[in-house]
């Protein structure tokens, strides 16, 4: 039986890829820096809003996949699942974030 980071087959739900969308983030550090990143996302938008400056809306993406790739290229030593995941990768990122801010989820 194949682990779900072996498998190539699409996945058929969130349901289903959220396993492997784990599996790849196993390094606890790589999992600190998404969490860290996904913050300060969260921190953008609030600046955005408060500030009226779209700018910082634009700077969303920069941070959030900057700080993901670097926990995937330098940690993980793997290929960030977004490249073939976009949208459920973008899913997982935010469940892992409120599953790990609820402690939910070690950080």
């Amino acid at each position: 039986m194949s682990t779900p980071a072996e498998s190539n087959a699409p996945y058929k739900s969130f349901s289903d890829f959220y396993p492997f969308y784990i599996h790849e983030h196993s390094n606890g550090t790589c999992r600190r820096i998404h969490i860290v990143g996904s913050a300060l996302v969260l921190v953008c938008l609030v600046t955005a809003i408060v500030t009226m400056n779209p700018w910082w809306l634009l700077a969303m993406p920069v941070i959030g996949y900057g700080f993901a790739w670097v926990g995937h290229f330098f940690f993980e030593k793997n290929r960030p699942a977004t490249f073939k995941y976009p949208l459920w990768s973008l899913m997982g990122d935010w469940r892992m974030f409120f599953e790990t801010v609820s402690g939910q989820r070690k950080f």
